[in-house]
């Protein structure tokens, strides 16, 4: 017989070894799932005698107690969904989706509006730049990862045509077509140099050819151009070639003598030149130079040597309101 037969599950009774059992105050709160480890523990470790009804303790080991888990009313009485859900030792599942799904479904919703959005309210001019892309490579490194947000490609193309200048939109890139060449008298020691452009130069495109005459002419003057001293010209670099520094210490220098400021009006430049005893290969290199740079960055129509006046070009136009604009060499 236990202790406990007889009495309410939840109200527990204070027994010794030499006493009956009487009622004492209660020291846990009510909890079915208490007194259920309690009528467990006490069925295998508690006997009654019947004579005495004295409660004998076979075991000194202490009954644990186990703080309740479970929400309580005012009355003190446990809701039935908690009951059911601690009696069975599970957790009661949750309904509705996980914080997972949720996520995964914002994520497919932001996605979706991302297409209709490329699809119906997508910018024409941004479609534009998009297809450009496809055949542009420095279009394309000029909007990198903003493909795709037509607001970020608006800043990169503006951030682009910032940093090139307020002449940006004028005519200044390579052009796919060869430059024409011609010789109107031509004065080695004493002739103009003309080459027409394809628009007015900008303040970058007169830095760009200006450099470029200039270096011509740093070179000329140090004299590169010398057909005298061409050793390596027909050597084949197969095999390590031999060259000949006393031979080219005794050859008989050539340099330029002298140069011109680059001067610029409209879309036609000039610059004066005296070749000295500079051999005529150097109008090769000259050339050489001058057709990469229309072909990759500034469009040159026409290079012309001598001649006095080509196009509209007037003799002492030196005003920068006029559309003047020189090189210093």
């Amino acid at each position: 017989m236990n202790c406990w037969a007889n009495t309410r599950p939840h109200h527990l009774y204070h027994c010794s070894a030499s006493t009956l059992c009487w009622p004492q105050k209660q020291f846990v709160s009510y909890h079915p799932l208490l007194a259920a480890q309690f009528s467990i523990l006490l069925s295998d470790k508690v006997s009654f005698p019947k004579e005495s009804m004295a409660i004998n303790v076979n075991s000194s080991q202490h009954i644990p107690v186990f703080p309740a888990a479970a929400a309580s009313d005012s009355n003190g009485d446990v809701h039935e969904s908690s009951k059911n859900g601690m009696l069975n030792g599970k957790t009661a599942k949750g309904s509705g989706t996980t914080a997972r799904n949720r996520r995964l479904l914002k994520v497919r919703e932001e996605k979706r509006k991302r297409e209709y959005d490329h699809l119906h309210n997508y910018p024409a001019w941004a479609k534009v730049l998009e297809d450009a892309c496809k055949y542009d490579e420095e279009l394309r490194a000029v909007l990198g990862d903003s493909i795709g947000n037509p607001e970020l490609m608006r800043k990169r193309v503006e951030e682009r045509v910032r940093t090139k200048g307020r002449d940006f939109q004028k005519s200044k890139t390579g052009s796919v077509l060869a430059f024409k060449v011609s010789f109107r008298d031509f004065n080695p020691v004493d002739s103009y140099i003309w080459f027409e452009l394809y628009g007015s130069p900008s303040d970058r495109d007169v830095d760009l050819i200006g450099s470029v005459i200039q270096a011509w002419y740093v070179m000329g003057r140090l004299g590169a151009f010398n057909s005298s001293n061409l050793q390596l010209a027909n050597s084949s670099m197969e095999y390590n070639p031999l060259y000949d520094a006393d031979q080219g210490f005794e050859v008989m220098p050539s340099s330029f003598h002298d140069i011109s400021d680059v001067e610029f009006q409209d879309n036609w430049g000039r610059f004066w030149v005296d070749l000295g005893t500079s051999d005529f290969f150097a109008i090769d290199v000259l050339l050489n130079c001058l057709t990469v740079l229309s072909s990759e960055y500034l469009g040159i129509q026409q290079v012309v040597f001598g001649g006095r006046r080509m196009g509209d070009w007037e003799e002492g136009m030196t005003s920068t309101d006029d559309g003047y604009k020189h090189f210093k060499i």
